[in-house]
């Protein structure tokens, strides 16, 4: 899988100054470094007044994962893809699960190298029909995600994007013409909220899910409902009410379970009572396709035509039986948006 050898590249979205500082323009936060520094991402240095990426092909994690992991529930379901990450994120969560990789530098962590020819070449050994990129913040180290998927959409796989969706247009714009489908961490519809427990701006994401769908990518939503935090009945529903109105009716939203994590473990985990009224306001809201996870509540993974209710595909864990559907529901004719084949 090629040798050990640390890597750093030079990256791209960055301005240099004449007194040796950068500012890189990855990310609205447009961090402004000294020599010898990282950004708030950790990964995208200063050195000699050019910025290089740390992340570059040095991956801390990597695994086979169900589709469904990602949560992808209307792309490519019961496929495998061949998930990969490398360290830092431009987000400060207070709940971040993954917080041991996300909020490190790649500098930090035991890492190897994955060049894009190889990582071509372990997804498919691997029978993987995608590579998602996901864990930490891909954005962050935009670069490599571009060559990766580049290498994979030449060979015939599909490219997935796991993210906070906390990026400027112009690397969006570069990135989008490799990417197939992406699951957007929309945390809140509040900017304070935002502000409050990641540290970043509401805007941003917005104009993200916007240009994705501009760019015509398979688009999924998580949201993560935090007792106390982003629970607010009224925001949820603005926030439904916000993706119908711009095209998102038929994008599916995953409604997570909070469990404790990280800097917010003296909360509890969320009722399944909220969970549920959440799915019914998004329904109502006009969201055609509404799922709960991280829960083992029965019937909420299920995929129901939402003309005739009739249950299309049945989901158990990580488990999926579609009995043949391909995209059109057997019962009333009914086509249901999605990568099914």
């Amino acid at each position: 899988m090629g040798n050990k050898t640390k890597r750093m590249k030079e990256a791209a979205y960055y301005i240099s100054n004449p007194d040796g500082t950068v500012v890189c323009v990855l990310c609205p936060h447009r961090c402004k470094i000294d020599e010898a520094k990282c950004g708030r991402c950790r990964s995208r240095m200063n050195r000699g007044g050019h910025l290089y990426s740390l992340a570059y092909a040095r991956i801390c994690a990597m695994h086979a994962d169900p589709m469904e992991k990602k949560p992808l529930f209307h792309f490519l379901p019961g496929a495998t893809c061949f998930s990969i990450a490398s360290a830092g994120c431009n987000l400060s969560c207070l709940n971040c699960q993954n917080w041991s990789v996300s909020q490190v530098s790649p500098m930090e962590i035991p890492s190897q190298t994955l060049l894009p020819e190889d990582c071509v070449r372990l997804a498919k050994k691997y029978g993987c029909r995608a590579v998602a990129y996901t864990y930490t913040e891909p954005l962050t180290y935009l670069e490599y995600v571009r060559d990766c998927a580049s290498a994979c959409q030449e060979a015939g796989l599909k490219n997935v994007l796991v993210t906070a969706g906390y990026v400027n247009e112009a690397p969006l714009r570069d990135l989008l013409p490799f990417i197939d489908a992406v699951n957007i961490d929309l945390k809140s519809f509040s900017d304070e909220v935002y502000r409050k427990v990641s540290r970043v701006r509401l805007q941003p994401i917005l104009d993200t899910l916007l240009a994705m769908r501009d760019a015509g990518v398979w688009i999924e939503i998580t949201h993560l409902l935090i007792p106390t935090v982003n629970d607010n009945e009224q925001d949820f529903r603005a926030m439904c009410c916000w993706l119908v109105t711009n095209g998102f009716a038929d994008s599916p939203l995953h409604i997570s379970r909070f469990f404790p994590r990280y800097r917010l473990q003296q909360l509890e985990p969320t009722p399944l009572e909220t969970l549920l009224v959440a799915k019914q306001i998004a329904e109502e809201e006009g969201l055609r396709f509404v799922y709960i996870g991280n829960t083992s509540l029965p019937d909420v993974g299920n995929t129901y035509c939402p003309r005739c209710g009739k249950r299309l595909v049945r989901r158990e864990g990580y488990c999926v039986s579609q009995a043949g559907f391909v995209g059109v529901c057997p019962f009333c004719g009914t086509s249901i948006p999605g990568w099914w084949t």
